[in-house]
């Protein structure tokens, strides 16, 4: 059987508002469901707005938040010289893949939210429903796909970083909007976890969404088992 093959879209976005500290990839959230595509047997491709290496939200360094994953991806060269060199979104053809995942930090809300080449993948992936998966920040990118179709966030089941949560890591005022804010705006069906930080993923038909980094991991089983069905009743 031919390899499944995953698009995971990070962002390029390190900048944020009225701070020196800097955001960007929140890594747990790359490399937990990285390692899951990869331990599935899939072939894997990162792209990024500008290509090349992502920054890293140094927050997601620190002890209390390295993940397993983490440590597994600080000894594994390929993964490494894979995210030193992401491919640009803007050349990605996204009929070569079978599902596309995004990965959260603050940085997707400045460029995925915004970017042409974005909306264009993930409105194929709608289009051809294939399975999108995104955490924590990470549907963000969804709003791309508004300037394709509109309306498609409205009455969405979705799931993301809360302004609770916003305001527990002291970043609400450093962002350009509130993620929990905008896409209540946009009509989404939104869904949060009683308590902060636990895990929580939703699935509607082929959109899966987890809350937060914890919820990583979850939302790639869940976009793998997704995949594996779809292939499944294909044949």
């Amino acid at each position: 059987m031919a390899h499944r093959k995953v698009l995971i879209i990070l962002t390029s976005h390190q900048d944020m508002i009225d701070t020196d500290s800097k955001t960007g990839v929140w890594l747990g959230e790359f490399t937990d469901p990285y390692y899951a595509f990869k331990d599935a047997g899939y072939e894997i491709t990162l792209a990024s707005p500008k290509g090349g290496t992502p920054p890293i939200d140094p927050l997601s360094k620190l002890t209390e938040n390295v993940a397993a994953s983490n440590k597994r991806f600080q000894k594994d060269e390929e993964a490494q010289l894979a995210f030193a060199s992401t491919e640009k979104v803007d050349t990605i053809n996204p009929a070569e893949f079978d599902t596309v995942f995004v990965p959260g930090g603050h940085g997707p809300l400045w460029d995925l939210a915004e970017n042409i080449a974005v909306g264009r993948i993930l409105t194929h992936c709608v289009n051809e429903s294939k399975i999108i998966g995104a955490v924590c920040h990470g549907p963000a990118a969804l709003f791309a796909i508004e300037a394709n179709i509109f309306g498609y966030l409205r009455g969405k089941k979705i799931t993301a970083f809360s302004n609770l949560e916003e305001n527990m890591v002291l970043r609400a005022a450093q962002v350009p909007y509130l993620l929990e804010t905008r896409l209540r705006e946009h009509e989404a069906d939104l869904s949060l976890s009683k308590v902060p930080f636990m895990s929580h993923v939703l699935v509607d038909e082929n959109l899966v969404t987890g809350q937060n980094p914890l919820s990583a991991l979850p939302t790639a089983k869940k976009v793998i088992e997704l995949v594996q069905k779809h292939y499944v009743s294909s044949l």
